[in-house]
């Protein structure tokens, strides 16, 4: 007989590893999953087998067990899970963008475990609109005549212009045709939406004149880009909001700006660069403004479009909509969040996005230093983390050159390679995701939250531990 159907004879087989296994974990555990985890385990080696490969079977019941056992609490475990932003990266699209709130929490419950109001008018008792929740609410902050609320903010530009620029001409900067998260283009938003898009303008430079030049009567819209996540510097200029709705006006042309990131406060007395509030452009004129609900307003996944009350109803009125609506789980805690900023210094603390994007330097340094008095002062601590200042980021696509003082946990991985033990973090529990700079992993406290405290402690002395075992 062959070595390799001597190895594929030693597979176990599914009954006797159920009939081996603990009753309290079938119990715990529904019986699909468990025989499914040990079903992928026995063809993986399986297929190794075949494949010719040195393969290294299990030796006894136990080893096999404990093989099935790890398969088994992977395979029952959610795949979304909740990890610890290490990186410094406030608004991280990778690990779920903006933080929610204890008050946006609250309201999720809330929806989640009662019936509501969604489509119901309480005062007529009658139908009414899931827009209304949040609708008034947005235009009390931003100044807009009316608002629209759908599930991101590509679907708010790919809706508005499809609403008001379909099949006619949109004149937009060729410097602002810039690609998002995910290879998403403004071009090819804009020919989704059925737009005919008219570009005007240099890279690095375009003026007034050249977007009025290209205006006639098959054009519908001019519109402005926000490139949150893209810089030009040097020889450089576009044509202000204000300027552009001077010249719609004068053409009877709307103007629509894509804000992005979209921000309600002026963060720049927080050291950050200045950015233009949603509020700013619904005062300069501009007819239609798009932005984001998970970015700089710390809210969920959201794509806002505030402006004049009829275009927003035109917009709303597209059959499209109603495929880009969003659910009540967001509605009620974007509209937790919104009410926060009623109150912009309280909103600073409540919102964790906001709060994390603020918080100084010196404060973060003291985290770090708690962390460490926790850990103990030995030798080995010192010698293995340090605490050094860093630099985290915005994230979001939002001020890409721009970076906050920051406070970092620096572990220096030893004889143990940097990328092995960022895998080793990363396999945890509660995997602990971090940055690798110089050979060394850095562990940003700006965004390491204070429920996560005692959850890096543990992991850290588990570490050390590990360390001094080998």
């Amino acid at each position: 007989m062959s070595e390799q159907n001597k190895l594929l004879r030693k597979l176990p087989k599914i009954d006797l590893v159920l009939d081996n296994l603990e009753n309290l974990l079938l119990e715990r555990i529904p019986v699909a999953i468990v025989k499914s985890a040990i079903r992928e385990t026995i063809d993986t080696f399986r297929v190794q087998i075949l494949g010719g490969g040195h393969v290294k079977l299990p030796g006894s019941t136990k080893d096999w067990n404990d093989v099935f056992l790890k398969a088994i609490e992977k395979k029952n475990r959610p795949n979304l899970q909740r990890v610890i932003n290490g990186t410094g990266v406030v608004i991280h699209t990778n690990l779920g963008r903006s933080l929610l709130g204890p008050e946006s929490i609250k309201a999720l419950q809330t929806a989640g475990a009662y019936f509501t109001n969604l489509e119901f008018d309480l005062s007529t008792g009658s139908r009414g609109s899931r827009y209304s929740l949040v609708e008034e609410i947005i235009c009390d902050l931003t100044g807009a005549e009316a608002a629209l609320v759908v599930n991101n903010n590509a679907a708010a530009v790919l809706l508005a212009l499809n609403t008001l620029s379909f099949h006619k001409k949109t004149v937009v900067s060729r410097g602002q045709l810039v690609e998002i998260g995910g290879s998403f283009r403004i071009p090819d938003v804009m020919e989704r939406s059925g737009a005919l898009m008219v570009e005007v303008g240099a890279t690095n430079r375009t003026h007034l004149v050249d977007y009025e030049k290209v205006i006639d009567e098959e054009t519908a819209l001019l519109l402005k880009v926000h490139t949150s996540n893209f810089r030009l510097i040097g020889f450089t200029s576009e044509v202000s909001a204000s300027d552009l709705a001077v010249l719609g006006k004068q053409y009877q042309v709307p103007v629509m700006e894509d804000l992005g990131s979209g921000s309600l406060i002026d963060l720049a007395p927080w050291g950050l660069p200045k950015e233009p509030t949603v509020q700013e452009i619904v005062k300069a004129g501009v007819d239609v403004v798009t932005f984001s609900g998970d970015k700089l307003l710390g809210g969920p996944q959201a794509g806002i479009i505030v402006g004049k009350k009829d275009i927003i109803a035109r917009i709303k009125s597209n059959p499209m909509n109603r495929a880009l609506r969003i659910d009540k789980f967001t509605l009620a805690s974007l509209e937790a969040v919104l009410r926060e900023y009623y109150d912009f210094e309280q909103a600073l603390q409540s919102v964790p996005t906001l709060s994390m994007l603020t918080n100084d330097a010196g404060n973060i340094k003291k985290k770090g230093q708690r962390i460490l008095r926790r850990l103990g002062g030995a030798v080995k601590l010192r010698e293995t983390i340090q605490l050094k200042p860093t630099v985290s980021r915005v994230g979001g696509g939002a001020m890409p050159e721009h970076g906050l003082d920051s406070w970092a946990l620096v572990i220096r991985p030893g004889d143990t390679s940097a990328s092995e033990l960022e895998r080793w973090f990363r396999g945890l529990t509660v995997p602990l995701i971090l940055r690798i700079e110089d050979k060394q992993m850095i562990i940003d406290l700006r965004t390491i939250l204070e429920d996560d405290i005692p959850l890096l402690i543990d992991i850290l002395k588990n570490y050390l531990d590990k360390g001094q075992k080998n």
